[in-house]
């Protein structure tokens, strides 16, 4: 089934960016004669749509802390446009794969990929400075292109493409809560330590006096 891959691939990318991915499979099916594209994606209206709220994206994703609210308001919208893109993807298929199994997988993955975004956005943020915003997002809008560009014309290709880098997320987002967890841990550590220094003097000054 070579919907499949599509489907997995715009999944990944919506919960990254799903106006960039409505945007884009629109586009190439309207004017690259992609068939796997269905034809709700190729309508004006909505080309014009998804092209207004990707520019809005791009411009919150990359202000500090205003990108993780960004991504706190999409926590429902990104799964739920993976899931209707999938949906859609496998109704311009016919007999490929059911229509609701099609917007689970879409969905599901939208799901994880945009946890994976968010946890790793909200990290970026600890940078002193915005620039770490800027080149992440850019970098993201770049990958999103991309794979929704590879997935039309090699969807096999574009889906081993995204499952590394949803492993790979994964796995930043597993480092980076675990160094949180040890910061914490000494933070804590120092305070107790602090707190045990300043008692001792008090303790041996009470003990002096007659």
């Amino acid at each position: 089934m070579t919907i499949l891959p599509l489907i997995f691939t715009s999944g990944l990318a919506s919960g990254i960016n799903a106006y960039a991915v409505v945007l884009l499979l629109g586009l190439l099916g309207r004017f690259a004669g992609a068939d796997s594209v269905p034809s709700a994606l190729e309508r004006t209206d909505v080309l014009i749509a998804a092209a207004v709220l990707f520019l809005l994206e791009a411009v919150a994703d990359k202000i500090p802390y205003v990108d993780s609210v960004w991504d706190a308001a999409h926590t429902v919208i990104r799964p739920i446009a993976g899931a209707t893109v999938g949906a859609l993807l496998a109704s311009a298929a016919p007999g490929s794969l059911p229509e609701v199994a099609a917007g689970a997988m879409g969905g599901t993955t939208a799901l994880v990929s945009h946890l994976v975004k968010a946890s790793l956005r909200m990290a970026v943020n600890t940078s002193p400075e915005p620039a770490s915003n800027i080149v992440v997002s850019l970098a993201e809008d770049l990958a999103v292109a991309g794979l929704v560009t590879l997935a039309i014309f090699h969807p096999w290709l574009a889906a081993s493409v995204a499952a590394v880098l949803l492993v790979a997320g994964l796995l930043l987002v597993w480092f980076a809560i675990n160094r949180i967890r040890r910061f914490r841990a000494r933070r804590r550590e120092r305070k107790a330590a602090r707190a045990a220094g300043r008692a001792q003097p008090a303790e041996r000054a009470y003990s002096t006096q007659p």
